[in-house]
């Protein structure tokens, strides 16, 4: 029997364990440090700065398998996926990586022992690439390997030789091919390596980085030369398994199933349906992947591009008779066939439900509508026989309809028709361009370029300041003044302080920086914040008060402990907050972010309705029963995928190491933190809930106070309470009560108002009638009277409108330093005079403007005291 995908994996990153490499974890979808990236979209990502040679993480061989996704920027498939056997938007990618350690005919000559010995694929099958000026990876794969020389293809810049940028690292790169066979390609009698069809199946790229390039493309060998090389693992799956598609191995048999039994179709009867059956078990699992690492649909960046993935699996769903969402039914077999290699998905499984459903919902109720505005548009292109869909019909699709252009592009091409993209960026509004620019910017930003030099030198600062310490003795190792590095600051300078070792907490995962004091012999520096630009390196910003400090003074820092306590005490709240919402909401509630300061703390989280009052009052009960547990605040350093697998909960979107600090209370909370925290629950106090709203969709925040500031919140609260009693001369327990019984009497006397004015204007529409002039054949009513709303004076303009019943009303009434206007034409008349044109024309006397219908229209301004002749005019226009 075929190994499974499973198992090719497991067997890749054994067989490189065997040969010295460190096993390392895949990294998150969301690139780290590298803001030029959309997602991590290849194995050597996360060692990019391993490969610059600023990051030691002290193993220089490594082997991975790597969640990637191929959907924007310069590596896009997303048109491919569904029509061709191999293309995808997310897969994985085995690799095995050397920073400076063996080189090229160890990669050559693994790469074929792992294909040939462990995976027994047969030698006669197998085609290599290599660069056209690289002899001696020919030398390595004809001699070493004993590759007949026709089957080793040198070929050119373009697909055989890599570069990180225009200039820096670069070099050849040699790949792999399988020859699936005749039957797998496109026929044609000059069928070959060079061929674009599945025949030919490039399964393994090793990368050989030995150059450093110059602006002047000049390229000189690198002392260190690097590997890097990447394997996709569905493709590798098909080929062992015997299949010449992807689709066909067994990652992707359960996922197909589930499509097949949902839409009632069966895979490979239709050749159309067989395609949105593809696409639908590709995108599921890269949705399921992108919202497991913290990615929301929305308009701009990674989310549009999760939106856009999503989408388009929802219109094939559609395609295939499903008129229903379903997505989240096919993400939880992607969980379940994926959920051992990451036991993440596990524990997110219920809140990746709820952002597809949510999601797929509401494209749902707006597809049909742009379905049929599309056809509707299609079929007057085809009647007048163009072939392009206009720009501003695909804005309109995308604003109103939620349709992203390429699922546009995706469905008229059906038709032989294409987009008019230049149209559409003209039609597309500044949000447009904001979404553009976000994805560039997106992320992280990156670290700035003297940090890096300071660490790539050596400098590094260890962290003491767990377990309650606030002081230590360190030497000085770097200074800087305005972003440059200097020797030494003087009395009154402001600038940076780095040291070997120190007590400050470096602002990091939403909890903000320490402040206190460096202090030597002659000198004291006043720390303003901490910061920590990399991981291994903290940052001290500040002012020199006296003296002068230097590079290489030994130093005593100590943390402003009321300070530290209180962030500690805010810090360890928001873990158990977070432990009282999963039991009072569900387990769907993830971290999404936070803040936390001496002040206060806020804490946000996924949530996709409004928290009502009583499920907040439940929240802030059992976390202060947490609290009054006492309960002991222990921390452990436990390898990534084995602290996962313990159930401690991760931030959504956080990028962790390959070991992560896990801080337990009790049995109620363990999470992924490196956090500075209290030693027992009970050091909290009092945890007071202040505020709780929307930020985002299916985001929520609460903002909330603990210890003395919440007790001194919950007395301003009673003092208020007490005075607002003093007041309505109530006891505090009474204030509701009192409250809506003022306020059910203030209605009572409201609507006796309304009733006597009602009287009032019955009375005074006869007193008016009786002074009503003839004009033309036409009774006339012009009159100002004492209306305090736009709402009065139509009221009493209905009731003398009735009484007059053929004729027209002219009202004004002054609020302030306002004037209204109101004018009435009864139906038998309005052929004759219309109250729209009438209010128009009078309405500029009193200062403004107005309009309405052909029998009521109003108007405003602000010179009341025209009213008198706005009144006059109506006489002069009859």
């Amino acid at each position: 029997m075929a190994m499974t995908g499973g198992a090719i994996r497991e067997s890749f990153l054994k067989f490189f364990e065997g040969k010295g490499h460190a096993r390392v974890a895949s990294s998150s979808l969301i690139p780290k440090d590298d803001p030029t990236l959309l997602f991590t979209n290849a194995g050597m990502v996360q060692f990019k700065n391993c490969f610059l040679g600023i990051e030691d993480r002290g193993y220089r061989r490594a082997a991975t398998s790597q969640k990637c996704v191929r959907a924007g920027g310069k590596h896009n498939d997303l048109e491919n996926v569904g029509v061709t056997a191999r293309h995808h938007t997310f897969f994985e990618m085995l690799g095995n990586f050397s920073f400076g350690d063996y080189f090229k005919e160890e990669a050559i000559v693994w790469a074929w022992e792992y294909l040939t010995d462990v995976m027994s694929l047969s030698k006669e099958k197998l085609w290599v690439t290599i660069y056209r000026d690289d002899d001696e990876a020919f030398r390595i794969w004809r001699e070493r390997i004993g590759l007949p020389a026709e089957r080793i293809v040198r070929m050119g810049e373009e697909t055989n030789f890599w570069m990180m940028g225009e200039t820096g690292p670069c070099g050849p790169c040699s790949e792999i091919l399988y020859d699936q066979g005749a039957t797998a390609g496109c026929g044609k009698p000059d069928c070959n390596i060079e061929c674009g069809c599945d025949r030919y199946l490039e399964i393994w790229n090793l990368v050989f980085t030995q150059f450093d390039r110059d602006e002047s493309g000049n390229m000189t060998p690198l002392p260190k030369p690097n590997i890097d090389t990447g394997m996709g693992l569905e493709r590798l799956a098909a080929v062992v398994q015997g299949v010449t598609s992807n689709y066909d191995s067994d990652l992707f048999g359960d996922i197909i199933g589930a499509i097949e039994r949902i839409s009632g179709k069966t895979y490979r009867q239709n050749a159309e349906d067989d395609i949105s059956i593809r696409v639908i078990a590709d995108h599921s699992r890269a949705v399921t992947f992108l919202i497991g690492d913290g990615i929301l649909p929305g308009n701009e960046g990674r989310g549009y591009v999760l939106r856009r993935i999503l989408r388009r699996a929802a219109r094939h769903g559609k395609l295939l008779g499903i008129n229903k969402p379903f997505l989240h039914e096919v993400g939880k077999v992607v969980i379940e066939v994926n959920h051992e290699t990451y036991p993440d998905l596990e524990n997110k499984a219920s809140y990746i439900e709820k952002v597809v459903v949510n999601e797929e919902q509401r494209f749902i109720e707006t597809l049909d509508a742009g379905l049929k505005m599309l056809q509707d548009e299609v079929a007057k292109l085809k009647a007048k026989k163009r072939k392009t869909l206009p720009g501003d019909v695909v804005f309109r699709l995308y604003d109103t309809y939620g349709f992203p252009t390429d699922l546009t592009a995706d469905i008229i091409r059906r038709d032989g028709l294409t987009l008019d993209q230049e149209g559409f960026e003209r039609a597309m509004t500044a949000q447009r361009e904001k979404a553009r620019e976000s994805w560039k910017g997106s992320g992280e930003e990156a670290l700035s370029e003297r940090y890096r030099q300071l660490s790539a030198g050596g400098i590094n600062t260890s962290f003491s300041g767990y377990e309650g310490v606030t002081e230590a003795e360190s030497p000085v190792t770097a200074i800087l003044r305005e972003g440059l590095p200097v020797e030494s600051l003087s009395a009154g300078d402001e600038g940076e302080v780095i040291t070997h070792e120190t007590p400050f907490y470096g602002e990091s995962g939403g909890q903000v920086g320490d402040r206190g004091v460096i202090e030597g012999k002659s000198f004291r520096f006043l720390v303003s914040d901490t910061v920590r630009p990399l991981d291994h390196l903290i940052v001290h910003r500040g002012r020199l008060e006296s003296g002068n400090i230097k590079v290489g003074d030994n130093v005593l820092l100590r943390v402003a402990g009321d300070s530290r306590r209180a962030v500690a005490a805010n810090h360890s709240a928001t873990h158990i907050l977070q432990a009282a919402m999963k039991i009072v909401l569900g387990d769907h509630v993830k971290q999404s972010g936070s803040f936390v300061n001496a002040e206060r703390l806020r804490f946000d989280f996924t949530h996709f309705s409004k928290i009502e009052d009583e499920e907040l009052a439940k929240i802030e009960m059992l976390a202060n029963e947490y609290i009054r547990m006492n309960l002991p605040v222990s921390t452990g350093v436990l390898p990534l995928e084995e602290a996962l697998k313990s159930g401690a909960t991760a931030v959504f979107g956080e990028k962790y190491g390959e070991s992560v600090r896990v801080v337990a209370m009790g049995d109620v909370s363990s999470e992924l933190c490196g956090g500075t925290h209290v030693a027992k629950t009970g050091d909290i106090g009092y945890l007071k809930i202040i505020h709780e709203s929307a930020i985002a969709a299916g985001v929520r925040r609460i903002e909330a106070l603990t210890g003395h500031a919440a007790v001194s919140y919950a007395r301003d609260m009673e003092t208020e309470m007490k005075k607002a009693a003093a007041l309505l001369k109530a006891s505090p327990s009474a204030i509701a009560e009192r409250v809506e019984r003022i306020l059910r009497r203030e209605r009572d006397l409201e609507r006796e108002i309304e009733t006597l004015r009602g009287k009032l204007a019955v009375r005074d529409s006869s007193d008016l009638l009786g002074s009503a002039k003839e004009i033309k054949g036409v009774r006339v009513v012009t009159t100002i009277v004492d209306a305090a709303d736009a709402k009065t004076l139509r009221d009493f303009g209905d009731k003398l409108k009735d009484r007059l019943q053929s004729g027209i009303i002219l009202l004004g009434s002054r609020t302030g330093e306002k004037a209204m206007l109101l004018c009435m034409v009864t139906k038998d008349l309005t052929n004759r005079y219309q109250a729209g044109s009438i209010i128009r024309e009078i309405a500029p006397i009193v200062g403004g403007s107005g309009g309405g219908r052909s029998d009521m229209a109003q108007a405003g301004g602000t010179k009341p005291e025209n009213l008198g002749q706005a009144l006059s005019r109506l006489e002069e226009l009859l």
